[in-house]
């Protein structure tokens, strides 16, 4: 898989973060504390799609040539369940109140960067399955997520949540685009 594939699901993944993180921005959060839940959710980012690749190598090496069609059908799920969101949730008000101090607590945070990591749980087993460079994806995965975390906190009070409701639309897209791509090429 080329290196700009694994840019483009990694800038994906962080949507979710990025989408929580304008809210939790809209709400104030200090300056240290964008660090730390940025740190925080790009470690959640390395870890689960890593736990993902490992079970999906591992399932590869038992069940060979359907893996990668697996893989890729996992992806186009996942980007499937993507598109449903963003149609069902459509004229819904964004509720802007939810309790913006969930990161202020260690246990509040793991929820937090682990809900929006659950998503890269998943792609990781599609990719394992397929075969790409372990080290190289996971650390892309997080740094994307944890600049994506940043951003979202950072400019939370500057930008409006319907960039949120765009970016998953367009992330539901091309990965169903990519799981496509995989399934036949």
């Amino acid at each position: 898989m080329e290196l700009v594939t694994v840019f483009i699901i990694a800038f994906i993944l962080g949507i979710d973060a990025f989408s929580l993180s304008i809210g939790i921005g809209l709400c104030g959060i200090r300056p240290r504390q964008i660090y730390t839940v940025s740190a925080t959710v790009a470690l959640f980012h390395v870890i689960m799609p890593l736990l993902g690749l490992y079970v999906g190598k591992t399932l590869g090496t038992f069940i060979g040539p359907i893996a990668s069609k697996l893989g890729a059908m996992v992806l186009i799920l996942i980007g499937a369940y993507y598109l449903y969101e963003h149609f069902t949730s459509k004229g819904k008000s964004c509720d802007t109140d939810f309790d913006c101090s969930i990161v202020s607590t260690p246990l509040g945070l793991f929820l937090m960067a682990g809900s929006v990591s659950l998503d890269a749980l998943a792609v990781g087993f599609g990719l394992g399955t397929i075969g790409v460079d372990l080290i190289v994806t996971v650390l892309i995965m997080g740094l994307v997520a944890g600049l994506m975390t940043f951003t979202g906190l950072s400019l939370g009070e500057k930008i409006n949540l319907s960039v949120g409701e765009i970016a998953e639309f367009i992330g539901g897209v091309i990965l169903v685009l990519i799981g496509i791509y995989l399934y036949f090429w």
